[in-house]
Formats: C-alpha cells, structure tokens, sequence
C-alpha cells in the first residue's frame, strides 16, 4: 500500500512539473515564417544557407521557419495563395511570409528579416501566415510525424487522429491530392544547380529575345568597330545625332526605375515577356555586390548626355574630348550591356524587358557616335592620313 501511495506520489509530482515547465515555456514568444523557395534557385540557396542559419542559431526554439518547394504542385498551391493574400499578380522566390508582410529576394530578406524578428518578439510572438489550408496542413504534417515516430507504449486514441488528419496540400478542385512526405515543409540542406539548358527553359520566350537582343548588340559592336577604323564615315549620320539627347533621356527613366528597383527591393512592374524580379533580386544586379546597376546606368546616361552638350555648344579641343568621351562612353556601356544580357538567358535564368530596353538604348547611342569621334581623332593628331594610328605616327 505505501509502495502505491508512493508511485502515485511521484507521477503527481512529475505532472505537476511537466505543466509548470510547459506553462513556462509558452510564457516565451514564439516568430513563425514560411519561405517558399525553389531547390534550383541561387538566390533560394543564399538565404537557406547563409541568412537563415545565424538567425535560427541566435533565436532557437523562438523563431521557426518552415519551407515550401514551390516547383511541387502543393508548394505551387500554397504560392499562389500567399501571392493572393497581398494582392500580387506575380512574385519570384525567395519569397517569405512572415506575418502580415513579405520579403522577396537575396537583398530584401537578409535586410530586413532580422529587424522583423525582433519586433515580432518584442510584441509577443506572431503565428503561422494567414494563408489558407496552411496551417492545417502544419498541423497535419507534424501529427503525421508523431504518429509515424516510433514509441515504445504506442497509445491507441491516436490511430484515429492520424486517419482524420487533413491532407498537407487543399483540396484541388479534380480531387483530393495525394498526400506529400513529412518532409514538404523542410527547408533543404544541399539545393541543387541548375544547367544552363535548364536555366534557358525557365522562361524560353523571353530568354529567346534575350539571345536575339544579345546577336543584334553583338553585330552593332563589329560594325561599330569596323565603320570607326575607315577613312571616311557616312556623312548623313550627323543628322540623326540629335537623336543622342532625346535616347539619353529615355534611358534616364529606364535606369533611374531599375535603379529605384534595386535600391529600395520593391516588386517591379514587368511586361508580358521575361521576369524582371528574378533579375533585379539576383546577385548581379549590383556592381561586385555594391554599386546597383540601375544607378550605374543612370549615371552613365547623365555622362553622356552632358558630353553630348559640351561637344555641341563648345569648340576646338574641348569638344573634340567631350566626342571622344561620348564615343568610349557609349562604347563601353554597350560592351558591359552584352555582358548582362549574356548573363540573363544563360545564367539568372530570366530576362528583365527593362534591361534589354537599356541595352538597345546604348547600342544606339554608340551607332551614333563614331563620326565625330572619328573627326576629334584626326584634328586631336591621333589618326594619320590613312588607318588609325593613336600614337599619331604615319602607317600609309
């Protein structure tokens, strides 16, 4: 009888110190996000491998971040519906939810994650996004788990929870949907690389115009060349120079919208064709991981329009620079835009219409360029009478 009294004893104690530990533990707030990610995607693998890490390692069992494979039908589903939920025609990934806002891309998540966290923390935690039939799949996935673990008393009452248990993915409207592994919602250790053939199909129409584009850029380059190293340039391009100011101006506006683009990390307006997000969220789309390259081109827009008025409204040597500047200028816009275009069917995987625009913007300022170019060469000593000589010296 003491021997009873005495286990009942304990067990009363130990449920009495289970409930305290648990009443303890919800005392602490808890952040809960959702990043829906690719496996294919850079972008995805910086933010799983190096913003999450540190931040899941400072906060612990306080902040908890599941992940959602968009590539698969469920993942897709539950995509769709977080894009729904803010009003969005159309988003790339990384895209995290935490919340009743959302972060996009290798530069908005890192940036401003960190901040939200501890400002959901200070105000007592935050749940699951409010994206339907997640969180019952949450809840389903995780009873799925428990039940599938392996106990050494398997209690009986449990069998009917995990056959009632709602499927991960919502129903779609052909039928239910077979339910996926434990695993949907783990985020992924070792994402994989993407070919370059595979990167292509991501997007085949407009990574096609990308290679059009580049081809087209490419041509203007060698004729450019080849037009500057002849003895005489076609005298009828001097009326079409006017044209330099008013292709600046439009350019003006195309790198200073990429440019407010990559500087604040808000979604861009993109046209029927490419995935202008993708591009401005990738690693390239800034200068050795600094300088934005929208606010690059802007600058260089500026440059060459102010070029463009030294060498129209000033005379002897100090037009004739601002021509050959006008002419470097908009060669070298033209040689580094055949460097991004390449990048964007071949390696992003996604073809920004903004780019391209500004691309063919400053192959037609160089195509512009080469007769007075040509003309400040020669009165500056730089050619001779026959091929091009930039040290000055005769090759007739």
């Amino acid at each position: 009888m003491t021997r009873r009294i005495f286990i009942a004893a304990a067990l009363l104690f130990a449920l009495l110190f289970m409930s305290t530990g648990s009443v303890e533990a919800q005392t602490e707030p808890v952040v809960r996000a959702v990043l829906f990610y690719s496996p294919t995607c850079p972008h995805c693998e910086f933010v799983i491998t190096q913003t999450l890490p540190p931040l899941i390692e400072k906060y612990g069992d306080q902040l908890q971040i599941i992940g959602i494979n968009v590539s698969e039908q469920e993942g897709g589903t539950f995509f769709l519906a977080a894009l729904d939920k803010f009003k969005l025609q159309e988003g790339g990934v990384p895209f995290l939810v935490i919340g009743d806002k959302y972060l996009i891309g290798s530069g908005d998540i890192p940036e401003q994650l960190p901040g939200l966290v501890e400002t959901y923390l200070a105000q007592g935690g935050v749940d699951w996004p409010d994206i339907p039939g997640l969180r019952e799949a949450i809840t389903a996935t995780e009873a799925t788990q428990q039940a599938s673990a392996p106990t050494a008393e398997p209690a009986p009452q449990e069998a009917p929870v995990q056959e009632s248990a709602p499927t991960i993915a919502p129903v779609s409207p052909e039928g239910p949907v077979e339910e996926p592994a434990p695993s949907a919602f783990a985020l992924p250790e070792n994402p994989v690389e993407m070919t370059w053939q595979q990167k292509f199909t991501q997007d085949p129409t407009g990574n096609t115009l990308s290679v059009i584009v580049l081809v087209g850029i490419i041509g203007s380059a060698l004729f450019t060349a080849f037009r500057f190293q002849q003895r005489k340039t076609a005298e009828d391009t001097g009326k079409w120079q006017l044209l330099i100011p008013i292709l600046c101006v439009i350019g003006f506006g195309v790198a200073g919208y990429l440019a407010y683009v990559e500087t604040t990390q808000v979604k861009a307006v993109c046209g029927p064709v490419g995935d202008c997000n993708t591009v401005q969220q990738s690693e390239y789309a800034r200068l050795f991981g600094i300088l934005p390259i929208g606010v690059m081109g802007l600058a260089g827009y500026v440059a060459i329009l102010a070029s463009w008025l030294v060498e129209r409204f000033t005379k002897d040597k100090l037009a004739d620079l601002a021509a050959l500047a006008l002419f470097g200028m908009t060669a070298f816009g033209t040689l580094f835009s055949i460097y991004l275009t390449f990048l964007e069917p071949f390696v992003i995987g996604a073809t920004c219409a903004w780019c391209l625009t500004s691309a063919i913007l400053m192959t037609v300022l160089m195509l512009l360029s080469p007769r007075d170019a040509r003309s400040a060469y020669a009165k500056l000593g730089l050619f001779s009478h026959g091929n091009v000589n930039i040290f000055g010296a005769g090759n007739d």
